[in-house]
């Protein structure tokens, strides 16, 4: 039998091309790749098309990209905020858990997927976030898909900023619950959804504590003073915050002074703890019990493997140590945003690495990276479905070396004084007319 299978399959396979691709056939199969092609085609026309780059260096803040000579590119776009993911002790801690625990565990957690280096970093972020009890995640898309399925009913309401990440918004689409969406950090428009969710027997605000393509912080104080006047409780995705917002880098919350009123945090060991991958939910004891049974993406997806555990723990070893990675952050923070004002930009958000430039033109934010990669700087333009339609922006991002901000900056100037080819620029070609809208 198993020698007519084989025959079988090799036959099968003889109609591969030499490269061993396959082209399906069929109606169906060229209706559906004339419908794609379509699609792709509207993408590229409305300049929304995503290129990636490939670097052919280690994440820091000069970056060597395939093709491109020397490691000279300053980074500018890159959410490695602490510059961890470099660190030696960061590596080396990478390396000795790779060798003492093998590359993987081809496991879910609860079968024979949980190690003790998984157990220790997880008691790790409990203590560094000051709660019960954690739970890690292959990612915080992850982390946020499966709390609100496992923790809200149909008799419990949502409430969430507009602008949230993708990944709240995905996650909150998968619950039962009763779904409320509030204006931008609008806390009038916050307070009477609230009132209308009054009905339900569980209100839960959600919200990103620092919003990725914005760099704007939530007004935590008064989303907890809200939160607890119409008993509510309240969630935060720190991933832009954790390891550098406040004085010890705990996050948005700490450095607001609400550590104890808000009750759930997710974040992520993908940007500033050493930017691996993996992601968590942090919080009471119960919550974490609850998720282990219950959260789909925990129970369906493979446990971290051992090297993201080992940097990640090291990263916020650095972290508990010491808070001066944390301080020296907040310091240049302030400089770069001054600097790219300096620059004549005009940004949006406050105390927070990201700047983001407004253009609104999706082919003029294309452009305008393009143009600066070719002085050496790499950003990069973001467009619909990233950002809403019509608010397309460059988003940079301060990296932690102070040198080349000036020189960064240097560049900008330059280049805010000459137009970019084969595009009007407009409020982007001169230091004396500011670009965008804040």
């Amino acid at each position: 039998m198993w020698l007519r299978v084989a025959a079988a399959a090799a036959g099968a396979g003889a109609g591969a091309g030499a490269g061993g691709s396959r082209a399906a056939s069929g109606a169906a199969a060229a209706q559906l790749r004339r419908r794609l092609e379509g699609e792709l085609e509207g993408i590229r026309g409305a300049g929304t098309w995503k290129s990636e780059r490939v670097i052919a260096s280690p994440q820091g803040p000069h970056l060597r990209l395939a093709g491109g000579g020397d490691a000279g590119i300053l980074n500018f776009c890159a959410n490695n905020y602490l510059g961890l993911s470099s660190h030696p002790q960061v590596i080396r801690a990478a390396v000795r858990a790779l060798e003492e625990f093998g590359a993987g565990l081809s496991s879910v957690r609860f079968i024979c997927g949980t190690q003790s280096i998984h157990k220790e970093l997880e008691e790790k972020i409990a203590r560094f976030h000051q709660r019960e009890d954690a739970i890690l995640y292959a990612s915080c898309f992850d982390a946020n898909a499966g709390i609100f399925e496992a923790l809200l009913t149909p008799e419990d309401a949502v409430l969430s900023d507009e602008l949230n990440h993708a990944s709240i918004i995905d996650g909150i689409r998968l619950c039962k619950a009763n779904k409320y969406r509030y204006k931008h950090m609008d806390m009038q428009d916050l307070e009477a959804k609230l009132q209308d969710a009054q009905k339900h027997r569980l209100r839960l605000v959600a919200t990103d504590g620092a919003f990725s393509m914005d760099g704007d912080i939530a007004p935590l104080q008064e989303i907890c003073q809200l939160a607890q006047k119409y008993d509510a409780l309240v969630f935060i995705d720190e991933c832009h915050a954790t390891g550098f917002l406040g004085p010890n880098g705990r996050g948005t919350d700490e450095l607001l002074g609400v550590m104890d009123k808000v009750t759930i945090v997710n974040s992520t060991l993908g940007k500033a703890l050493g930017g691996a991958a993996g992601g968590y939910t942090t919080g009471p004891k119960p919550l974490i019990d609850l998720l282990r049974q219950r959260s789909r993406p925990y129970l369906f997806s493979n446990s971290l493997p051992p090297a993201v555990v080992g940097c990640a723990s090291k990263a916020l070893d650095l972290l508990m140590e010491s808070n001066a990675i944390a301080q020296s952050m907040a310091a240049k923070t302030q400089r770069f945003r001054s600097k790219m004002t300096a620059a004549g930009f005009t940004i949006s958000g406050k105390d927070h690495p990201i700047c983001p430039v407004m253009l609104g033109d999706a082919r003029l934010a294309a452009v305008m990276a393009e143009d600066m990669l070719s002085r050496g700087i790499y950003v990069i333009g973001f467009s619909y479905p990233v950002v809403p339609k019509g608010k397309a922006r460059i988003r940079a991002v301060g990296e932690p070396f102070l040198q080349d901000v000036e020189l960064g900056f240097r560049e900008v100037q330059r280049g805010s004084a000459s137009p970019i080819q084969g595009v009007d620029s407009g409020p982007c070609r001169s230091k004396e007319r500011k670009r965008g809208v804040s």
